[in-house]
């Protein structure tokens, strides 16, 4: 946006420390001629020519000092104000990189803490995140073409087998394309779930996170039939304020991961609900293999499915966590993966309780 120009910030502020000065002096030299000429000393006679030669004698040393003043003021003002921006200059010049795409850039300012400082420890923080944001979204991107990419790739290997087999079973070539196709979709909404999670674009309503596992678990209870485990819910009502949705498919997800990635039979997943002071928990525990914790840590990562984890038929498109991740923050919640001694993984869900109906 073009704006007309105008003097720099240190220039005003040497002509505002120059222009208070000469205003302390003009004062004070007023207050010295006032003194000279109108207070009355008790036994102190002054003659009429005697005042007047005063007063000519001290308009001429009254001009020195102030030129000496005003030379001094805009002199030192400038110093002085230079000093005092050049944490600013250092901000500006870091913002201006930023501005051109450069985020690994920090300021890291030097010195006590002031007003200053404060803002460039702001901004580096605010860098910081910004840095990592990009990442992530630029690792995103790439996993989310390379996972969208697969099942293109497939059809059209697919379409070209049968191109050049005609002879070739189509019924087959159908239940393949239906699957690819599915798997495909799958994907697609779980992209788009995710972001409507990071946009935050949803009503907020009273949930009860225990409705949310009872309704996950039978819809799920099928799918942990087939495998030989066994659901055990247990814990208390856990009132907070969320879109319905979203916090059932952030159960539907944790307890769907706990199936998937479990021992191949007499498999156990434990979900349980809590209340503790102006929190509600929700815990999905599983058996499985175990995990390392630095494994565990990169899991809500999108398309992280652990190099130690068979993928299945049922494994997903590896947003499940991702999703449970950016539905727990957009809810203002927290998220903790913890690898249990015996095998497999606890999956902790903090979310702000609903206040108290009035």
């Amino acid at each position: 946006m073009d704006r007309p120009g105008g003097l720099s910030v240190r220039l005003r502020l040497t002509l505002s420390y120059a222009g208070f000065l000469m205003l302390a002096g003009v004062l004070l030299l007023a207050a010295g001629w006032v003194f000279l000429n109108y207070v009355v000393h008790p036994g102190l006679i002054l003659l009429p020519d005697y005042r007047y030669a005063v007063v000519r004698q001290f308009a001429p040393t009254a001009a020195v000092v102030l030129a000496y003043l005003l030379v001094f003021g805009l002199l030192g003002g400038w110093i002085l104000a230079g000093r005092m921006l050049a944490p600013l200059a250092r901000i500006t010049d870091a913002t201006r990189l930023a501005a051109k795409g450069s985020l690994s850039h920090r300021i890291e300012l030097a010195g006590r803490q002031d007003e200053f400082r404060e803002l460039a420890d702001t901004f580096d923080a605010m860098l910081v995140r910004l840095e990592a944001h990009v990442a992530e979204q630029q690792r995103f991107a790439a996993n989310a073409s390379h996972e969208l990419r697969t099942p293109l790739a497939i059809t059209q290997t697919l379409l070209d087998v049968a191109r050049n087999d005609p002879d070739r079973h189509i019924g087959e070539l159908v239940d393949r394309l239906h699957f690819v196709n599915a798997r495909a979709i799958d994907l697609t909404e779980a992209l788009l779930l995710l972001s409507r999670a990071d946009q935050r674009s949803f009503t907020r309503e009273h949930v009860d996170l225990s409705l949310s596992v009872e309704e996950a678990t039978e819809t799920l209870l099928p799918l942990a039939e087939e495998r030989g485990l066994t659901i055990e819910t247990s814990g208390d009502l856990a009132p907070t304020i969320g879109s319905p949705a979203l916090l059932l498919q952030l159960t539907t997800n944790l307890v769907h991961n706990a199936i998937v990635h479990n021992l191949p039979e007499q498999g156990t997943v434990w979900v349980t609900t809590s209340v503790r002071p102006g929190i509600v928990v929700l815990t999905v525990e599983n058996t499985g293999e175990k995990l390392a914790p630095q494994l565990a840590a990169t899991l809500v990562e999108p398309f992280q499915r652990g190099t130690e984890r068979i993928r299945t038929d049922h494994a997903g498109v590896g947003l499940g966590l991702a999703i449970v991740k950016s539905i727990t923050e957009a809810h203002d919640g927290t998220l903790a993966l913890t690898p249990r001694a015996e095998g497999g993984l606890r999956v902790t869900v903090r979310l702000p309780a609903a206040p108290p109906a009035t």
